[in-house]
C-alpha cells in the first residue's frame, strides 16, 4: 500500500514538473531566424518568421497573425498576396525597392512604412542592386471592420516626418515618433488601423528608459533597431522585472499584461538606442 502511494505521488510530481506553462513573452532575433516557405516566397524573396504564422510557438500569440522579415534579393520579386481578415504593415529596415498596391507601384526606402487593408493585393519588389529588407506585421481583423473598405491610394509615410516627443507619463529620456494609429487617431502620421492601435519608434538617450509597464488590452512587439541595453520582459515572484541583454535584431512579443520596458546602456561609449514597437487589440475585448 505504501509503495503504491509513493509511486502515485512520484508520478504526480513528475507530471507536474513536465507540464508546459505558457510564457508571458517570446524572444526571437532577425539575424538568427531561419527562412521558411510562405505565401510571399519566390526564389528571390524569402521570409523569416518571428512570431505568429510560420513560427514554431504560437500558443500565446492571439491577435498578431504574423510578424517577420521579408528579404528581397537584387532584381527580385515577391508573390502578390491579399489576406482576408488580416491587415498588414510593412516597415523598410534596409535598402530601397518598390511595393505594388492595387495595381500601382510605389517606390520605398529605408524608414518608410505603409498599410495594407484586408483583401487588398500587394507585393514587394527590388529593382535595386542591394537586398531589400522589410518587417511585415499582420493583425487579425474582424469581418465587421474589414467591410469598411480599403484606402484608394497606398497609405505610406517616412519615419522622418514624425516629430520626436515625450508621450504620456514616460520619462523625457525616451522620445517617441508616432507613425501609425487607429482610424480615430489624431496624433499619428497615418490613422488607418483597425486591430492595430499604434506603430511607433522610441529613441532612448544613453541610460534612458521608458519605465517598465504593461497593457491590459493589447499585445505588443518590440524590435531593437539600433543601440544596446536591457529589454524588460516578464518578472519573478518577487515582483522584480526580468532584464535581458539586447542587441540590434532582438525582437520580443508580449502577451497582454506582461511586463514590458527597456533600459538603454549608459557610459561614454553608449549611443542612442531605437526600438520599433507595435501594439494591437487582443481579440474579443471591448473596443
Amino acid at each position: 500500500m505504501r509503495a503504491t502511494f509513493l509511486f502515485c505521488l512520484f508520478a504526480a510530481v513528475s507530471m507536474a514538473a513536465e507540464r508546459p506553462v505558457d510564457p508571458t513573452f517570446l524572444y526571437r532575433n532577425t539575424n538568427k531566424a531561419a527562412f521558411q516557405p510562405s505565401d510571399v516566397s519566390t526564389p528571390t524573396c524569402g521570409y523569416r518568421p518571428l512570431f505568429g504564422e510560420g513560427d514554431e510557438q504560437t500558443s500565446i500569440v492571439k491577435g498578431v497573425a504574423r510578424y517577420g522579415e521579408i528579404v528581397v534579393q537584387p532584381g527580385g520579386q515577391c508573390k502578390t498576396v491579399s489576406h482576408e481578415g488580416e491587415e498588414q504593415i510593412y516597415y523598410v529596415l534596409e535598402g530601397a525597392g518598390s511595393v505594388s498596391y492595387r495595381g500601382e507601384l510605389a517606390a520605398v526606402r529605408k524608414g518608410d512604412f505603409m498599410y495594407f487593408a484586408p483583401t487588398t493585393e500587394h507585393a514587394a519588389g527590388n529593382p535595386s542592386g542591394e537586398p531589400l529588407r522589410l518587417i511585415v506585421m499582420g493583425f487579425k481583423t474582424p469581418k465587421d471592420l474589414e467591410d469598411f473598405g480599403a484606402p484608394v491610394k497606398l497609405p505610406i509615410a517616412h519615419e522622418s516626418e514624425a516629430k520626436k516627443q515625450v508621450v504620456g507619463n514616460h520619462p523625457p529620456s525616451t522620445l517617441y515618433q508616432l507613425l501609425l494609429g487607429a482610424t480615430n487617431s489624431r496624433r499619428d502620421l497615418l490613422s488607418v488601423g483597425h486591430t492595430v492601435t499604434s506603430l511607433f519608434i522610441m529613441e532612448f538617450t544613453p541610460g534612458g528608459t521608458n519605465q517598465p509597464h504593461h497593457h491590459a488590452t493589447e499585445e505588443e512587439v518590440y524590435l531593437l533597431l539600433e543601440g544596446s541595453g536591457e529589454m524588460v520582459a516578464g518578472g519573478g515572484m518577487d515582483g522584480v522585472e526580468g532584464r535581458h541583454p539586447a542587441q540590434p535584431g532582438d525582437a520580443y512579443f508580449y502577451r497582454l499584461n506582461a511586463t514590458v520596458g527597456f533600459y538603454s546602456d549608459e557610459g561614454a561609449s553608449a549611443g542612442k538606442a531605437r526600438i520599433l514597437a507595435v501594439r494591437s487589440r487582443y481579440p474579443g475585448l471591448a473596443r
